[in-house]
């Protein structure tokens, strides 16, 4: 099999400058014919297909960087954006943002409306439907063609480009720790399918707190909740459990919690204790107001815009992968 070129690729092995290969694959007026014969018979060799936008790059500067995000309805994100914006104007650069809606197919339109050369690079949160499907290759392509992307939130390692991520472990065990040292027995854990990975990682950070404090983790305790219509039905099952506390992925599955622990006749925090993830305006005007881990979406979208910046404006460098891990803080409210 071929091996996978980039503009880099062939730059390095036939000893020219990588705008020398931009220009030569442009037919520019600028390079001699007979290096635009080597360059061009190389790239055909391998199956190069240049890419619009990673060609753009390389020559002129749109200024402008794209944003794909899975909702808007999720504090999270909405703060998430408001970094990225204040980021990129601080920078001179504008923000274009688009939604996957949770879904693979938006997501690889939203990509290639946005890669045809009208942004310089890209920050993506990967939608729950590309976890599922395990489908990464319009990411990789992007990384092979050497656009510059930053993955937000939810990444996958495999992907060789610049990531910002919540520690979802540590702020799994604060939010379960918090809960144990009110005294609490018997935690439940409402998450996310295992493909949504921070959700797993929460679900570790929870489960490493009990075995900390030799409790165990019992996977009838542990819902993961797939379809946003079974929040209820699911929230509703567990309540009636035998179970004193509910640490919840998110603060929308603590608020039905909390709704949930009301319609069955318990208290909060006296029966059952509630700490969510995401410190929103729900958990902040509940009743009772809602414990939450902070995530910090500000602090993650300035730190990934930058981290993109530097990587446009700096793209003939080497370059090595970057990984931020932003840390989290737990807000305790009534609720626990």
């Amino acid at each position: 099999m071929k091996q996978k070129v980039t503009i880099k690729t062939i730059a390095k092995e036939l000893g020219v400058s990588t705008s020398t290969v931009s220009k030569a694959l442009r037919d520019s007026h600028e390079i001699s014919t007979e290096t635009k014969d080597k360059i061009r018979a190389y790239a055909d060799h391998y199956n190069y297909k240049p890419n619009n936008l990673a060609l753009q790059l390389r020559n002129q500067k749109t200024k402008v960087i794209g944003v794909i995000l899975p909702k808007i309805v999720h504090h999270f994100f909405s703060t998430v954006i408001n970094g990225i914006e204040n980021g990129a104007r601080e920078k001179g650069y504008q923000v274009i943002v688009c939604f996957s809606n949770e879904t693979y197919q938006s997501e690889v339109d939203n990509l290639k409306v946005l890669s045809n050369g009208s942004v310089d690079g890209l920050l993506v949160s990967i939608a729950k439907e590309t976890l599922q499907n395990k489908k990464f290759n319009h990411f990789i392509d992007l990384v092979n063609e050497e656009i510059p992307l930053v993955l937000i939130d939810r990444v996958i390692d495999s992907i060789q480009c610049d990531k910002v991520i919540v520690d979802d472990i540590g702020a799994g065990y604060k939010a379960t720790k918090h809960l144990i040292d009110r005294g609490r027995k018997k935690i439940a854990f409402l998450g996310t399918p295992e493909h949504v990975n921070v959700g797993l990682l929460r679900q570790n950070g929870y489960a490493k707190a009990l075995k900390e404090s030799n409790m165990p983790v019992l996977r009838e305790r542990i819902i993961e909740i797939d379809d946003e219509k079974d929040v209820k039905p699911q929230i509703d099952r567990i309540i009636k459990e035998d179970i004193d506390a509910i640490f919840a992925v998110n603060e929308i599955y603590a608020a039905n919690a909390i709704r949930s622990a009301k319609e069955n006749g318990l208290r909060v925090p006296e029966d059952v204790a509630v700490v969510g993830f995401t410190d929103g305006l729900i958990s902040e005007f509940s009743t009772p107001s809602i414990s939450a881990i902070v995530q910090h979406g500000y602090t993650m979208g300035k730190q990934a815009v930058e981290l993109l910046i530097e990587r446009i404006e700096n793209e003939g460098e080497t370059f090595a992968p970057r990984t931020k891990v932003v840390s989290s803080n737990l807000n305790i409210r009534e609720s626990s």
